[in-house]
């Protein structure tokens, strides 16, 4: 009653722990396999909320622009009273010392 009483009987267990050698191979390397989907698809998600976050500000600015550009036209007639009164009055100062320098 031993073990290993012929040749057919060490070939059966060498058999068996090749078998059990290749079964431990194949689930370490599925177990990686599927560890390296997990981070794949951890930062296929994240790029995926940075797209979202980047499309949000960019329709943010645009929005922006859009609302500041109906007002572009009015500051723009703002600015122009502006300059028009400064040279009026840089001009009636002008003449003021020179009608000054006269009398």
């Amino acid at each position: 009653m031993y073990l290993i009483e012929n040749s057919q009987d060490l070939l059966n267990i060498v058999k068996a722990v090749s078998i059990f050698g290749l079964v431990v191979f194949i689930c370490w390397a599925i177990f990686y396999f599927t560890m390296i989907l997990r981070q794949m698809f951890k930062v296929v998600k994240e790029m995926r909320e940075r797209f979202i976050k980047i499309d949000e500000v960019i329709t943010a600015l645009k929005e922006k622009i859009e609302h500041s550009a109906s007002y572009l036209a009015l500051i723009g007639e703002g600015v122009k009273k502006l300059v028009e009164v400064i040279k009026e009055y840089a001009g009636d100062g002008k003449k003021k010392k020179k009608s000054g320098k006269r009398k």
